[in-house]
Order: C-alpha cells, then structure tokens, then sequence
C-alpha cells in the first residue's frame, strides 16, 4: 500500500502526490516541458467516494486530480489555516470546470 510505504499511514487513500520541487507554492510555467512530480489515485476509492457523493467515477477522478495538482504546487491542508487556502482554491478550479458538489 503507497500511503503506508510513503506516508506511513496505515489505510488507503484517493490520491497522492509526490512533488519534485517541494518547499514553496510554485506555479508551474505555462508551455514548460519541467516535471513537477507525480499524481497517484485509486480507482478503487474514488469509485467509492464517487457512489457516496451520487456522482460519476469520471467526476470524482477529476476532483482528485485537481486536488493532487494542487499539492505539487505547493498547496497543504495540515493545518486550519492551509486547509482554507487550499479549500478556496480547489473551489475556483472546480467552478470553472463545473465540478463543485449540488448543493
């Protein structure tokens, strides 16, 4: 299991990211061809949490992906204060693509 190798944490997980340029928040530039790291997402679970939330699979692995994104930017939700900066910024990009949760 990736969490447990990697994180050290002992049940599965939707998504991982395994950045190349930690530290900062950094946006990558458009038109580079640079590596910024690594998304990895169970299907499995983001099938799961994709029947809990009455959504597609399609969907789901679309959120997880931008959330993903926003962890190799730099982006963490450890603490209160990263958790609604990252939380805001998750909403914007899901708005554009029309991906927020019915309300």
């Amino acid at each position: 299991m990736l969490n447990h190798k990697y994180r050290g944490i002992d049940r599965s997980t939707d998504v991982l990211s395994f950045s190349l340029r930690e530290g900062s928040i950094n946006t990558p530039e458009l038109g580079s061809e640079k590596l910024i790291g690594d998304i990895v997402i169970s299907v499995e679970t983001a099938q799961r949490q994709a029947n809990n939330l009455n959504h597609n699979i399609e969907k789901e692995l679309m959120v997880l992906l931008i959330h993903g994104l926003l962890h190799l930017t730099g982006y963490a939700h450890q603490e209160e204060k990263d958790y609604k900066i990252m939380q805001e910024k998750e909403d914007k990009i899901l708005e554009i693509f029309d991906l927020l949760p019915d309300v």
